[in-house]
């Protein structure tokens, strides 16, 4: 079972704001891609449909919390943690750091539900599926900062 999971990243110049420092918002698809690289680490994509489950992975949460720029062509690890995995729902901890760097940069957090279509539109929450479910652990609690 896995509760964590590293990505290396490079800052591209498309990335950046005028100042040279990449854009906040692209904390947040650093994130998703470390999401993405995760399930597929497990066997199994965040298009659930890929794997024959019709249900969803809508985001009901996410955050990030910056202490130092990032900038172009910088190498950015980011380690994401399972902090919490409850029956219908994961909750990730990011951390951001320059490769080869201890120091943080920033740090993230993302909450996902699992959902199932309905007829109208809306979407119901719905348990995960045991096939991901059983590949998915919570972190240790010594893993884990508060936000």
């Amino acid at each position: 079972m896995a509760f964590e999971f590293r990505v290396t990243r490079r800052v591209e110049f498309s990335e950046t704001d005028m100042a040279g420092i990449m854009h906040f918002s692209n904390f947040f698809r650093f994130m998703e891609t470390a999401e993405h690289a995760f399930f597929r680490s497990l066997g199994h994509s965040v298009v659930l449909s890929r794997s024959g489950i019709q249900l969803c992975l809508p985001r009901v949460h996410a955050s990030c919390d910056y202490k130092s720029p990032l900038f172009f062509e910088d190498e950015v690890q980011v380690h994401l943690l399972v902090a919490r995995k409850s029956t219908r729902s994961l909750v990730y901890q990011f951390r951001f750091s320059r490769l080869n760097e201890s120091r943080e940069v920033a740090r993230g957090k993302l909450a996902i539900a699992c959902a199932e279509k309905q007829s109208d539109g809306s979407l119901k929450a719905v348990s995960l599926p045991d096939a991901i479910a059983q590949k998915i652990q919570e972190a240790p609690q010594s893993l884990l900062h508060e936000q």
